[in-house]
């Protein structure tokens, strides 16, 4: 049968195998400013074998060809024949992917149990993003070679190439980036030096050499680390002397019985010295993994630290009336670096610069607040020098607070009656959450943190003022509550407009997760890039993602207990529900509920999921360099209302693109 014209059939539907899918779309793969991540991934599995105890050594080395080379001693990759492809397992670990041997979370002893690699996508980046790869294997007295090229392809099937001792055992790859998949195909030999010398921190049984070619010589650097995190934070913070002696520590769960929550081997190492001055040295680590944003790890690091120092304080009797320390006020002078283990680390991308398992605040809160609490009151001392500096930083920014409020109280504004406010008189710090409907405002009211967080519910859904003249625009009571409750007045984009009076530097927008919520968005943000235009300029308009799918996991295995998942949307849900099947929970075993709103979730977990700053996810409302003129083009399309038949027209053309949930 004749395709006709514009029909979309069978024939329309593309299945990448194979690499494809990373050659199609490699920067959902790695980064692709340098071919420094597809290296990274080829070090990371080498530093995994260093992690089970195998390897003793890892060597980079980086030629003056661009290609680079890494070596270890570990076990060797598997050379055998896969029982399900046929063909050598080094073959289908560097080709096929989502393969490797760190999938099985919930074996007690299996020996990737806690490790970098999660997806089994890692060396097949760097295979399809060269232009040749060489993987040499040493294991079982043979030497082994297999070669790929053309972006991943087989050029030499595995050969034996000769023999070695039984001891003998290791991996050599080498690859060639190349240069059409990055900015630039230079490795930047500073940040693979800074990774080197962190993973030797975090292996003191581990050495890590780097090589690097020039004319025709190379200039080695190792490091090693005998005393692990002790060593290399003292090296680490160098010149800027703390107030007080550094506080160490590591804590794992040892046994199931210890922790309801967490799984035997989960935990966390950390260093913490607090400086008054200088540039502050902040590191935290996954898995050995260098998270360079942060993450939810580092927000538990935070919370036990703040927890710590703030009970510490009351013991002591060291607060001054009226003055209120925040985590901010601990956590602004603090020196850190952090080494979590978890068996089922959540990123965000493949790059993992960012954790964002919420679960990891839960956890690293409970490895160090208690310790923290205990080392402070041993050393009494030094625990009051850190409590000083604390207490400074507290001062410091209620009076900075305190000059903002007398700025503003020479004209004093009526807030809006339906307005819950916060404690705080720090606009920097405070946030005000827009939602609709009285159940959802009366759960955000429950949910939020008192000290710092606003609710202003409205009532049913907000008025479209795209062609509302500023005359007529207070007309409407639901729109003055907001400009009231902002504390700034409308303008124009062209105008400048006086901002002293906006009282929350956070204006989030709280719907439900469904096409009504979505419609909601829609308007207030149409409200605000029509009349309050610098509020989205600079950065103060934010939307929240509460999740629409809760999922209820029992608890499986010896190892891993019940707990609770959350998902934005069902391509969220159906990737989580993957995850679980390849954690060994059977299908049916978890109960799936979604949220018909807001309303319907209990306090806490509005709190957990949307509006804990260290766990929820949220997006910044932003309007891109250059895209002010389009941006205002699509808006009069869809709100204006003279311009229905283009809307119909656009939703002709692209309306089979979104994928509505109407259920």
């Amino acid at each position: 049968m004749a395709k006709k014209d514009n029909a979309y059939t069978a024939e329309d539907i593309e299945i990448l195998e194979d690499l494809a899918p990373i050659l199609h779309r490699p920067g959902m793969y790695t980064d692709p400013v340098n071919p420094n991540h597809a290296l990274v991934e080829i070090i990371d599995n080498a530093a995994d074998e260093g992690l089970a105890g195998f390897a003793k050594g890892v060597t980079v080395t980086l030629h003056e060809d661009g290609s680079a080379e890494v070596q270890d001693d570990g076990r060797g990759i598997p050379v055998d024949i896969h029982p399900v492809k046929k063909v050598p397992a080094v073959q289908v670990i560097f080709t096929t992917l989502h393969s490797g041997g760190k999938f099985r979370k919930t074996d007690r002893d299996a020996v990737y149990r806690i490790a970098g690699g999660l997806h089994g996508v890692g060396v097949c980046v760097s295979n399809a993003l060269s232009t040749r790869l060489e993987v040499d294997v040493k294991r079982d007295g043979a030497k082994w070679r297999v070669v790929f090229g053309d972006n991943g392809k087989l050029q030499e099937p595995l050969v034996q190439t000769g023999t070695c001792g039984p001891r003998e055992s290791g991996t050599r790859i080498r690859f060639w980036p190349d240069p059409r998949y990055f900015d630039s195909p230079k490795i930047v030999a500073s940040d693979l030096a800074f990774l080197m010398r962190a993973k030797a921190m975090l292996l003191p049984g581990v050495k890590f050499t780097l090589n690097i070619e020039k004319g025709g010589r190379f200039e080695t650097t190792t490091w090693h680390f005998p005393d692990g995190i002790k060593g290399y934070f003292a090296t680490a913070v160098g010149v800027n002397e703390p107030v007080a002696s550094s506080f160490f520590g590591e804590r794992y769960v040892t046994a199931q019985s210890e922790s309801d929550s967490f799984a035997e081997g989960e935990g966390a190492l950390w260093a913490v010295a607090w400086t008054p001055e200088g540039e502050l040295v902040t590191e935290s680590y996954v898995n050995m993994i260098p998270t360079r944003h942060g993450g939810t790890h580092v927000s538990g690091l935070r919370e036990g630290a703040y927890q710590a120092i703030k009970n510490f304080i009351d013991l002591h009797a060291m607060g001054q009336r009226g003055l209120k320390v925040v985590p901010e006020d601990v956590w602004s002078r603090a020196n850190y670096v952090l080494s979590v283990k978890m068996l089922d680390p959540q990123f965000k991308g493949q790059v993992k610069n960012e954790l964002i398992s919420r679960d990891a605040v839960k956890l690293t809160a409970q490895m160090v607040r208690d310790p923290f609490e205990l080392w402070l009151n041993e050393h009494v001392d030094e625990g009051k020098k850190i409590a000083e500096l604390v207490l400074r930083q507290a001062l410091t920014r209620t009076r900075a607070a305190q000059k903002v409020e007398r700025r503003k109280s020479s004209g004093v504004a009526v807030l809006p009656g339906k307005l819950t406010d916060c404690a705080s008189d720090d606009p920097d710090r405070n946030e005000l959450f827009i939602v609709e409907g009285d159940s959802a405002g009366g759960s955000a009211k429950q949910a939020r943190d008192k000290e710092f967080q606003a609710v202003l519910p409205l009532k049913g859904k907000p008025k479209n003022t795209w062609q509302d003249s500023p005359d007529t625009l207070y007309a409407n009571k639901e729109i003055e509550a907001i400009a009231l409750a902002i504390g700034v007045d409308h303008h124009k984009r062209t105008d400048t407009p006086d901002l002293s009076g906006l009282r929350y530097r956070k204006i989030i927008v709280l719907a439900d997760a469904d096409v009504d919520g979505a419609h909601i968005q829609v308007l207030l943000l149409t409200l605000f890039f029509r009349h309050f235009p610098k509020l989205i300029e600079n950065g103060n308009v934010y939307v929240a993602q509460p999740p629409l799918f809760r999922i209820d996991v029992p608890a499986h295995g010896k190892n891993k207990p019940a707990r609770k998942l959350y998902a934005l949307d069902k391509q969220e849900l159906a990737s989580l529900e993957d995850k679980l099947r390849d954690e060994g929970v059977k299908d049916g075993a978890w109960a799936v509920s979604r949220f018909k709103g807001l309303g319907e979730m209990s306090p806490e977990q509005l709190w957990e999921t949307t509006l804990n700053p260290d766990t929820r996810r949220m997006l910044p409302v932003l309007v891109e360099d250059g895209q002010l003129e389009v941006t205002g083009t699509v808006f009069d399309m869809m709100m204006a209302r003279e311009n229905a038949s283009q809307r119909r027209e656009w939703m002709e053309t692209y309306g089979n693109l979104v994928d509505a949930d109407i259920s």
